[in-house]
Parts: C-alpha cells; sequence; structure tokens
C-alpha cells in the first residue's frame, strides 16, 4: 500500500487514523478496533466487510511508537 494512500485514508466510522498491516493485508483503526480488508491493492472501506479485532488480537496491532511496554496480559485462573 502506498504510503501517501495511508496520509489520506481514515476511519468511515469515526474519521481516526488508520494503521497498515502488511502481513494480514488490513488497515486497522485502534479506536473502533476494525480491521478493514485490502484487496488487490484496493482498501474496502466498508463497516460491512470490516473485521472486529478481539481482545486475543488487538495487541498485534500496537502502535511501534508506543514506547509503554508490552501489552498487559490477563492473569492466569488460579485453581
Amino acid at each position: 500500500m502506498e504510503s501517501h494512500l495511508l496520509d489520506i485514508l481514515v476511519c468511515p466510522l469515526c474519521k481516526g487514523p488508520l494503521q497498515y498491516d502488511r502481513p494480514t493485508q488490513e488497515l486497522i483503526c485502534k479506536a473502533d478496533k476494525l480491521a478493514y480488508p485490502v484487496r488487490d491493492g484496493i482498501p474496502v472501506m466498508l463497516e460491512s466487510e470490516a473485521r472486529v479485532i478481539t481482545a486475543s488480537t488487538s495487541s498485534e496491532f500496537k502502535d511501534s511508537t508506543d514506547n509503554s511496554g508490552p501489552a498487559p496480559q490477563a492473569p492466569d485462573a488460579q485453581q
């Protein structure tokens, strides 16, 4: 995906910034926890086509400029 395209694309719901995830070919909106697919190099910016990012996958999309350390992990249930 071309970087100048990323500069102008925003989330269609909240108008927030998007982060490109190259391995999954998705544009990620952290605010709405949605992943918009990129098909054949074309972003599909429809809410109905977006994948909901669950708590278990949201740490994959942590901003690389965030220096607050690793995402917190849920404690193991004690028996």
